[in-house]
């Protein structure tokens, strides 16, 4: 059976692809479109199984790569003899088949039947060129002295998670970060579509340009771990900290392919990653389009669906331990951790009476099933000095009854030994 190849390729070697192509016996040209869009419409219409780019086709970048493969189409990279630029732009895009156009008719079908087999898996160390191997995805970066050292260990990322009506989610990503970054190196992402409040909290500018940025780094294949380490300053030792987008209309920078990137590249950074998500997780923006658009979404549903761990943060008063309930309830549909951990935030005996955390602990274990909770307790006035110093918890009051508490918190991914106990009171 011929497998329909729709092409977009720039260059005057098009024309001996092209005949290489007629000359296979499983693969057929569909189309050979002229610009990207021509390219998206044909995969759309579902014209081909195979594409076929050039380096320089224009506005090509992650997230066309990622509409093509939505749509079912698998996609490869082509060069002129020589272009070793063009070639490395493509390996950085994410594309693991990059053929030359003088390849021979044989050698071409031999790629292309690995391309569609595996869905651009090869086996690992396969040259895909005629000259040998190539140029390494990330490219050969210079020597960076401030980068960390390769963690010895696996990078845990954690989300750090919860419904609407500011419970804390910032708060707790941000205090996380900072306990997590005495252990090892630590990098806090803000990924928050909606409100992203980690760069005030912190002092830092405002306009930074961050998450955004790696992002668009990401987008054009230039976004390394050096790139990285450059966007993502480091606040204090060992955390460093990738600010969220100045306004919330800029919320279309942040695309699923992209973030998806910035969180695997940040793997490589440290030995955690703390992701500061936005509350909404609706997957409906799509329904409302003729097209795929733009989901406002989507870097939350990549975090969580990239984390190895997930913190739902939830309020300690009715409506907020109420729209926990629901929200755990959601995250059912919702590709994320199997097992969340729920912390239950701004806990009082004003809101809910005597022995709060006594009384969360039956609620939620009777109307959701929640059994193992952790607690932070409610400490307006240090939370207000430590946002006033632009500094976390661990800085501004490491002595006070709510950062014990995130230390504690932090033992459950640190590994380490309690270092603050409570004292049983006797009658």
């Amino acid at each position: 059976m011929s497998h329909p190849v729709v092409t977009a390729l720039t260059g005057p070697g098009e024309s001996d692809l092209v005949t290489a192509l007629g000359a296979t016996a499983e693969y057929a040209v569909a189309r050979r479109c002229a610009d990207l869009p021509d390219l998206l419409a044909a995969a759309a219409a579902g014209l081909g199984e195979v594409a076929l780019v050039s380096p320089d086709l224009r506005a090509l970048d992650r997230s066309a790569l990622h509409e093509l493969a939505s749509h079912g189409v698998v996609v490869g990279g082509v060069t002129e003899p020589g272009d070793e630029l063009g070639e490395r732009r493509l390996r950085q895009l994410g594309l693991d088949v990059v053929v030359r156009t003088d390849i021979t008719a044989p050698e071409l079908e031999d790629l292309l039947d690995g391309l569609v087999r595996d869905g651009l898996v090869l086996a690992h160390g396969a040259h895909l060129t005629q000259d040998g191997p190539a140029a390494d995805a990330q490219g050969e970066a210079p020597d960076v002295p401030d980068l960390p050292a390769p963690p010895e260990a696996p990078c845990r990322v954690i989300a750090v998670w919860g419904p609407a009506g500011a419970p804390g989610r910032s708060t707790v990503a941000l205090n996380l970060a900072a306990e997590l970054a005495v252990h090892g190196p630590t990098l806090l992402v803000d990924c928050d579509t909606y409100g992203s409040s980690v760069a005030q909290a912190l002092g830092l500018l405002d306009e930074a340009p961050g998450m955004a940025a790696a992002c668009r780094a990401a987008d054009q294949g230039t976004l390394d771990l050096m790139a990285l380490a450059r966007l993502a300053p480091e606040v204090t030792p060992d955390l460093r900290v990738l600010t969220g987008i100045p306004r919330a209309d800029r919320w279309t920078e942040l695309r699923a392919a992209s973030v998806a990137h910035v969180v695997e590249v940040a793997r490589q950074l440290g030995a955690y990653v703390v992701v500061d998500c936005g509350f909404c997780v609706e997957d409906d923006e799509e329904l409302s389009y003729d097209t795929l658009a733009p989901r406002r979404n989507a870097a939350t549903l990549v975090a969580l669906e990239s984390a190895d761990d997930l913190l739902v943060v939830g309020s300690g008063d009715p409506i907020g331990l109420q729209r926990l309930v629901r929200a755990v309830q959601d995250l059912a549909s919702v590709p994320s951790p199997a097992s969340p951990r729920v912390v239950v935030n701004k806990v009082r005996a004003s809101a809910v009476g005597s022995r709060p955390e006594r009384r969360i602990a039956e609620a939620l274990g009777r109307f959701a099933g929640m059994e193992e909770l952790s607690y932070l307790p409610w400490d307006q006035a240090t939370l207000d000095g430590a946002m006033f110093a632009g500094k976390s918890l661990a800085e501004y009051a490491p002595a006070s009854e709510l950062r014990r508490a995130f230390v504690g918190l932090t033992e459950a991914y640190a590994a380490v030994e309690p270092r603050y106990r409570r004292r049983r009171r006797r009658r």
